[in-house]
């Protein structure tokens, strides 16, 4: 389970945004993007009908870079609470830095506590010759490849009006000493009903690899806020037993008022 609470971590991180990454079709709109330095995304993980985690996203304005540009400091935490922390305590953080124009990345950290385990990461992107200068080594990167938090900030800005239900999208991203794809299949619109209130949703399902955690049918739905924030309200995952669900508890200083929200 220990494994599993990490995959899901990293998937809250990255996963529900690669439904927007069509990068030869659609761009980003920085002038006015999704999210402001200030913001504060909250959630809880279940299992079952047992908290069994929470996580929490931030945005804030980051040290310039050596080139004199501004940047955004992401950071994405995430630890085991409860009785699972008792026996299987996790407790882990996830740091992005990245350009305020384009927000691509220039340096990922990851800093992980599972129990006795203890690992501390990095990797610095070097745009100009698509490598990842990383802990384990250096590695070439396609172009416009990010790491797991700053993929999602970057799509939250993109446009999402040519997309169809039922279409798959793409994007690349490098975690630990390689370059992952993902491809993920938008499937409409729904309203969804949480503990915060009812939200109007973009819904989208991103592919699994079966394997230590998840079966060979297992399925992940992802529900996103329908307006210019575009929260991640809640995620459904199954695993090899039974099911997880993150759900959003509280969020504070966003850019936009939360109009997908119904009484």
């Amino acid at each position: 389970m220990k494994n599993t609470l990490r995959f899901i971590f990293l998937l809250v991180f990255f996963s529900i945004q690669n439904l927007h990454a069509q990068l030869q079709n659609t761009q980003p709109d920085f002038k006015t993007g999704s999210f402001q330095a200030g913001e504060l995304l909250k959630y809880k993980i279940r299992y079952g009908f047992i908290t069994a985690a929470e996580a929490s996203l931030e945005v804030q304005e980051g040290k310039k870079q050596s080139n004199g540009e501004k940047s955004f400091h992401y950071i994405a935490h995430g630890k085991t609470t409860g009785s699972f922390d008792f026996f299987m305590h996790v407790k882990n953080r996830y740091d992005s830095y990245v350009d305020q124009q384009t927000l691509l990345p220039y340096q990922f950290t990851e800093n992980v506590r599972e129990g006795n385990y203890k690992r501390n990461s990095y990797a610095n992107f070097d745009r100009a010759d698509n490598k990842v200068q990383a802990s384990k080594g250096t590695y070439n990167v396609p172009a416009n490849t990010f790491d797991i938090i700053s993929l999602y900030y970057f799509a939250r800005s993109l446009d999402l009006k040519n997309i169809s239900v039922g279409e798959s999208v793409h994007m690349d991203y490098f975690l630990d000493k390689a370059v992952y794809p993902a491809n993920i299949e938008y499937l409409g619109k729904e309203t969804i009903s949480t503990e915060t209130g009812k939200y109007e949703c973009i819904k989208v399902s991103p592919t699994l690899q079966p394997g230590r955690v998840f079966r060979r049918d297992s399925k992940m739905y992802i529900w996103i806020s329908n307006d210019a924030n575009r929260i991640p309200v809640k995620i459904e995952v199954e695993i090899l037993i039974g099911s997880l669900i993150l759900e959003l508890q509280s969020y504070s200083g966003l850019k936009y008022p939360v109009t997908a929200k119904r009484n």
